[in-house]
């Protein structure tokens, strides 16, 4: 279906899909999510049967077992009106590849089309979907800047929406990142197949990030959050990178 045509996801509850990296590393940051709909007056369900998108797997090739695992998906989401996720790079995998891994499969592509259609990035389903920028949050003066995500950026067209959030929040300056758009470095299995590469692509990234005039860096990927916090914690650097829902979230707090 076209992004043009896709169902409007307004006075509908969301589904949940947290994903891997928020739910081992990063639980606050999907209590976050939560406090944020929830402030906009949005019911949000869990789906407790929820596991992996299958992004590791079809990433590396292993299209078998991405479909077993796309299918459990599928099925714990099978009863959600709309799914926002807060990751570019699964919600990607979601919108473009269930489609592609089921294609042979006519049952099964009818409902991996249907999640693609339904599915719904987290920045972008407050933006595009509610058509929601103003949250009425407040922080502290502090100046932030972007790192935009290769899978969100390039396949869901991301970057804007969660720059408009942090604009509107009392407090929040938004500078410009050297390189806001080029990779981190991380990039799923890539990191672990490509060590080297990886970790010189970070270094770059890390120099982008020294150079900013910001105190905070913020993305929409835990993967990315991770990957680069790393490298800023190896070499010594204060600053960090944080979750767009964690920002907006502290701005609940201090707004309230």
């Amino acid at each position: 279906m076209s992004e043009d045509l896709r169902p409007s996801p307004r006075y509908k509850p969301v589904s949940l899909f947290v994903t891997c990296m928020v739910d081992m590393i990063y639980p606050a940051t999907g209590v976050s999510v939560v406090r944020i709909l929830e402030h906009l007056g949005v019911e949000v369900r869990f789906p407790m049967s929820q596991t992996c998108c299958g992004q590791p797997a079809f990433n590396s090739g292993f299209h078998d077992d991405a479909r077993a695992v796309a299918r459990q998906f599928l099925a714990a989401f099978a009863d959600a009106q709309v799914i926002v996720c807060p990751s570019g790079s699964c919600a990607a995998m979601v919108r473009h590849y269930y489609p592609e891994l089921f294609r042979e499969d006519p049952e099964w592509r009818m409902r991996a089309s249907r999640a693609a259609d339904i599915t719904w990035e987290f920045t972008e389903y407050l933006v595009d979907g509610l058509g929601v920028t103003d949250l009425g949050l407040k922080l502290p003066p502090v100046k932030v800047a972007f790192h935009h995500a290769c899978h969100g950026l390039r396949m869901l067209h991301l970057g804007a929406q969660a720059v408009s959030l942090a604009q509107a929040v009392d407090g929040v300056t938004v500078n410009p990142l050297p390189g806001e758009d080029e990779c981190c470095g991380f990039g799923g299995t890539f990191a672990v197949k490509m060590p080297e590469i990886s970790s010189a692509m970070l270094g770059e990234k890390v120099k982008s990030i020294e150079a900013a005039d910001a105190e905070v860096i913020i993305t929409g990927d835990a993967s990315c959050l991770t990957q680069m916090n790393g490298g800023l914690s190896r070499k010594g650097c204060e600053r960090r990178v944080v979750h767009i829902a964690d920002l907006l979230a502290q701005g609940l707090d201090d707004g309230s």
